[in-house]
């Protein structure tokens, strides 16, 4: 079958890239390495869409919490994704949990039937140099197209253990500890939240780094190596008592308002998106646990009542900084007609790499069929993603992330308990004036 668009990785992304642009009458040939020669350590089946860690797609509750309303959006577009979740459903209380062998086996069903469709079986190991094509080839790309990757964005994509540091909602730090400034008041003087320490919380919040439950590395990350840049704090706390003031928590250059002198220690955070709403804690990946994260972190002056928009971890991963590389549609500067998708845009998630392989899928649809791109409004879950990746993310510090409320445009104007449902609101009621907009969806 003649193809108007390749798309290379048959995932969750790409899988739901393939079904939006088949539903438009779109011929697709989608290429999967797995049953073509081809596998990563983590898969275990052929299957497309296969999940390969957790069976849940996490909280189903669309009034009040973010990753709930991204699934609302997605079964509004018609996501095949969500289809096949909702015959494979599991009790998971308000969670939507999977079988995952049924939930592959209709997603593969739903691909593989499609007259639009043509599965390919084989290994790409290089960018085409022309065709509209998507990328959706995930965290565990080949090497090969990973080096090829690498050389179209003038940039190493490596795999290595990527230390992510935690990032917290602004609202949830007391500023009446807490303080803005920068060391020597260098920049604008106010480019960082400071947490004091004295010298027994520093003391007692190493020990607490040294003894806390760490993560275990799966068999195929064994041999994976650090990225130097990126030390775990623990692994820095081991080293030495005094190394993180030597470090990530060195006092020197700022003085604290309630004494005028340098703390013991301080806890810098940086600001992590263009809204201000989301605040990352520098210096401060790690591999613990993520309940020992929430338990040892709130122990940090200023952050006792801390919420968190993602708790640090440790992955071996391949994606862009998408922010630098791609354009709001997804497309590589310089090479307009390669779209990536999924995780390997720095998304964190099932849903989320889904739901950014569905707007893939829509957007080239605009382009094939000649028609102005128009994005999903910024207020919706999709739409807040989708300019997280794409540009409003800071790029020094750019790492995957999954989808919550500090992605959207703020809401000061009300209550903090309302504010879930009222973003909620909010994202329905434009989002369903987008769809209106848009050709061949309904309302």
């Amino acid at each position: 079958m003649a193809h108007d668009i390749h798309i290379i990785g048959g995932g969750l992304a790409g899988s739901e890239a393939a079904w939006q642009l088949a539903q438009r009458g779109i011929r697709v040939l989608l290429s999967e390495m797995r049953g073509g020669g081809g596998s990563t350590p983590a898969h275990q089946t052929d299957g497309l869409a296969e999940l390969v860690c957790s069976n849940s797609f996490r909280s189903d509750d669309s009034q009040n919490n973010a990753v709930g309303l991204l699934h609302d959006e997605m079964r509004r577009l018609d996501s095949v994704i969500m289809r096949a979740g909702e015959v494979a459903r599991v009790p998971a209380g308000s969670a939507m949990a999977v079988d995952r062998d049924v939930f592959s086996a209709e997603v593969q069903k739903a691909l593989e039937s499609h007259p639009n469709v043509e599965v390919r079986r084989e290994r790409v190991d290089v960018l085409p140099e022309n065709g509209l094509t998507i990328v959706a080839t995930g965290p565990l790309t080949a090497a090969t197209l990973a080096e090829s990757i690498g050389k179209a964005t003038g940039r190493e994509s490596l795999a290595f253990f990527d230390a992510i540091a935690p990032i917290v909602h602004f609202d949830s730090i007391d500023m009446d500890v807490c303080w803005m400034q920068s060391r020597w008041n260098k920049g604008n003087g106010k480019d960082y939240i400071n947490c004091p320490m004295d010298k027994d919380q520093y003391y007692a919040f190493v020990q607490g780094l040294i003894e806390g439950e760490k993560t275990t590395f799966r068999e195929w990350e064994a041999d994976t190596p650090y990225f130097e840049g990126c030390m775990p704090i623990e692994v820095m706390a081991e080293r030495g008592v005094e190394t993180l003031r030597y470090g990530p928590m060195k006092p020197v250059g700022l003085d604290e308002p309630r004494t005028g002198r340098w703390p013991y220690a301080v806890v810098q955070l940086r600001q992590d998106n263009k809204l201000g709403t989301l605040w990352n804690m520098v210096g401060f990946q790690t591999k613990l646990r993520h309940a020992e994260q929430v338990r040892l972190f709130r122990t940090i002056p200023g952050l006792e009542n801390a919420e968190f928009a993602r708790l640090g971890g440790l992955h071996r991963n391949t994606f862009l900084n998408s922010p630098v590389l791609l354009d709001r549609q997804l497309r590589l500067r310089g090479a307009e007609h390669i779209r990536f998708a999924g995780q390997i845009t720095g998304c964190e998630g099932y849903v989320e790499s889904s739901a950014v392989g569905l707007l893939a899928g829509l957007m080239t649809a605009a382009e094939l069929g000649g028609r102005d791109w128009t994005p999903p409004p910024r207020t919706s879950a999709m739409g807040a993603l989708l300019a997280h990746i794409t540009g409003d993310a800071e790029a020094e510090s750019y790492q995957p992330m999954n989808v919550n409320f500090g992605l959207f445009p703020p809401l000061h104007d009300v209550k903090k308990k309302q504010r879930k449902q009222a973003y909620t609101d909010r994202a329905k009621a434009d989002l369903g004036a987008w769809l209106e907009e848009i050709d061949g969806v309904p309302a």
